[in-house]
């Protein structure tokens, strides 16, 4: 493994261990508290539209290594203020949208800047936030804040500064292209929210069907080509969703779906080349944006399966035209 592999396996790691820490500080300390839904919607706000702004100061330093290392600085001083619950979901939130930024624009600079880094790098983070939410009365605080400041050390060590390119403006293609690619995000991440198979026995099995997804999809996306991959996995997806009455049939189709992950970030930091940090803030507010009706309690998609294989057809339709606007 050279030296791009290992740098790429610390920031996988590291995703690994910042969705973690951020979950158990969330279920462990601030999820009794009588703040908590105002928390969770101050963590993901912070988490996940933060990322815009952050990734235009990243885009503009290039210093991804810092980035990340101070996104775990904070995250570890969210848990000295979690006996203010709303400061330290504002505080962890804000951590995790700079580590997602610098090591996603590390991720994205690797190899080519090619789709398979970066769904090593994103794919991590759902076996995170599942193993600190179902260990949240097993782990010690203290162990994911010593984790967390180890990785600050670290991070603030590596030498991941990148190029930087002036950041030009999209012509109307590319701003349609973006826009296509902004709603699919924002559409797989409120069918991902309510997944009926996020709980109960397959819960797992399900998360690691999530995860597996996001590593494979940007390899099969460089090897075959983004739009062919993207048309194979959610097509098949929507048949599999179809049967999803079956648990296999159910995590297959969350395996399909999941797999466009890295080729949206992938087309994005492409669309805008001198700013992978902030491509990276776009579609992920589009996630919060996926979030929001989950959070105001909105019913799931109708239909049952059929309803979800409509959103998976209808997300196929945007990411493909998305991919043909943008010449990718």
């Amino acid at each position: 493994m050279g030296r791009a592999g290992r740098r790429l396996c610390i920031y996988s790691l590291g995703h690994f261990w910042m969705d973690f820490s951020c979950a158990l500080l969330m279920f462990s300390r601030l999820s009794g508290t009588g703040e908590w839904a105002l928390c969770a919607l101050l963590y993901n706000f912070c988490a996940f539209s933060l990322q815009m702004p952050v990734g235009l100061l990243a885009d503009r330093t290039g210093w991804n290594g810092r980035t990340a290392a101070l996104g775990c600085g904070l995250a570890a001083l969210g848990w000295a203020l979690a006996a203010f619950p709303a400061a330290a979901a504002v505080t962890a939130g804000l951590g995790n949208a700079c580590f997602h930024v610098g090591g996603g624009i590390q991720a994205l600079s690797e190899k080519g800047e090619r789709a398979g880094p970066l769904g090593i790098f994103v794919a991590p983070g759902a076996l995170g936030i599942c193993l600190g939410t179902a260990l949240r009365d097993s782990v010690p605080g203290g162990a994911a804040v010593a984790g967390l400041l180890l990785l600050t050390w670290v991070f603030g060590r590596m030498d991941g500064r990148t190029q930087q390119v002036p950041l030009s403006s999209p012509d109307r293609k590319q701003v349609g292209a973006l826009a296509c690619l902004f709603l699919v995000v924002a559409l797989r991440s409120y069918q991902g929210m309510a997944f009926p198979w996020k709980t109960g026995g397959w819960a797992f099995g399900v998360v690691c069907a999530v995860a597996l997804g996001k590593a494979a999809g940007g390899f099969l996306g460089d090897r075959m080509g983004m739009t062919r991959a993207a048309s194979l996995s959610l097509g098949l997806s929507a048949v599999c969703f179809f049967l999803s009455d079956y648990p296999l049939a159910g995590t297959a189709a969350v395996f399909l779906f999941n797999m466009t992950m890295p080729i949206t970030l992938w087309a994005a930091a492409r669309l805008l080349p001198g700013g992978k940090g902030f491509a990276f803030g776009t579609l992920t507010f589009a996630l919060f944006l996926g979030f929001l009706p989950v959070w105001l309690g909105w019913p799931a998609l109708p239909g049952g399966g059929a309803g979800y294989a409509a959103g998976t057809l209808c997300s196929l339709g945007l990411l493909a035209l998305g991919l043909r606007w943008g010449g990718l």
